[in-house]
């Protein structure tokens, strides 16, 4: 089942922060010609707001050409003619009730499944064996963690006693009268 969807998600491109798709590729999933499926959409633009379909700009267009989505740029000798479209996920849902052959509704199926796991979160299961043994991990990062502070308060207490017994020894090296001193400027006194 993954294989048989693994082509259609190649198909699918995030632009304007949105995951859609483009006309030129769903035509050729629908089993339709690129022209004859915007004609559709074009019938029941109603359907369509921005927020379901918009057509890309020449920006956007160069940039998924220069990723080689498109070889040829827009031109009436070979390429793309328009601009394309594209659809977001709902635009994709209301596509299905505009097409509605056997190879559409298969097709639309498919891109439906692949939207969907794109918003599935995989659940995690514990058991009580596994809850066991991340208990016992914690419990012994938590010992690690102690010991280390440990370790350092040690080290701590014993570098405080260095840099008392220093500082004893430099205040023995102080004389403990101090000289008279010279007053600083031109005037002295006697």
């Amino acid at each position: 089942m993954e294989k048989q969807l693994e082509p259609i998600r190649n198909k699918i491109y995030e632009i304007r922060g949105q995951r859609v798709m483009l006309d030129r590729d769903l035509a050729e999933l629908y089993q339709v010609t690129t022209g004859n499926l915007n004609k559709a959409v074009k019938r029941n633009m109603k359907r369509f707001p921005p927020d379901f379909m918009f057509q890309l700009t020449r920006e956007e267009f160069e940039e998924l050409r220069s990723n080689l989505i498109f070889q040829n740029g827009i031109s009436s000798w070979g390429g793309t003619r328009k601009l394309p479209y594209a659809f977001t996920q709902a635009g994709l849902a209301m596509l299905s009730g505009i097409l509605n052959s056997d190879i559409a509704i298969d097709a639309n199926i498919k891109i439906m499944r692949i939207f969907v796991s794109f918003y599935t979160v995989p659940t995690l299961s514990v058991t009580s064996e596994r809850l066991s043994k991340i208990e016992s991990e914690i419990q012994h990062i938590k010992q690690d963690m102690e010991e280390s502070l440990a370790d350092q308060n040690d080290i701590n207490e014993s570098t405080r006693a260095q840099l008392d017994a220093i500082s004893e020894a430099l205040a023995e090296l102080q004389p403990r009268e101090p000289k008279p001193r010279r007053r600083i400027g031109f005037i002295q006194e006697e």
